[in-house]
């Protein structure tokens, strides 16, 4: 079976960036299990797996705007550290804010005496990536998959819709 919208795929993949770190993998651990035109992958892979089938192995990279978009400077501010009263923060923490578009996840990159730098871009914006992919597994979904939008083990989903 060919990898088409609304087909539960399983998958072994290694994401790294262009000079080699990588930067998550599958195959120390269980394979990804995902219901492919979900959206759950970002744009670029979901794109090259359309079409695939059991036993394709295939190397991709991704750029920028087909994975975690480019980096957009406007969404690094410095705030008061006065914001942060009573909380221990340190670089690296993420959170979630309250912008005037809505609720944000951000990262703390930096702080002084009296600021703190948040990024909202997420971690990977802006980063070519490279994956090697390899395909486990095509089946067809449920009806109770594709009306939820994600795969089921055999238990259900383990939540009510």
């Amino acid at each position: 079976m060919q990898i088409i919208n609304n087909a539960v795929v399983t998958m072994h993949f290694t994401v790294s960036t262009q000079d080699g770190t990588q930067i998550d993998s599958s195959r120390d651990d269980q394979p990804m299990v995902y219901l492919q035109g979900s959206q759950y992958l970002i744009k670029g892979l979901e794109d090259a797996l359309q079409g695939k089938t059991v036993g394709d192995k295939f190397e991709l990279d991704v750029a920028p705007e087909d994975a975690y978009g480019e980096r957009h400077d406007t969404l690094v501010q410095m705030v008061p550290k006065s914001m942060f009263d009573g909380m221990e923060i340190e670089v690296g923490m993420t959170f979630r804010a309250t912008t005037d578009e809505g609720e944000q996840s951000v990262m703390i990159i930096d702080e002084t005496d009296d600021e703190v730098v948040v990024d909202g871009n997420h971690p990977l914006s802006g980063i070519h990536l490279h994956f090697d992919v390899e395909v486990l597994d095509v089946r067809e979904a449920t009806e109770e998959e594709i009306a939820h939008g994600h795969v089921h083990d055999a238990g259900g989903c383990g939540h009510k819709h």
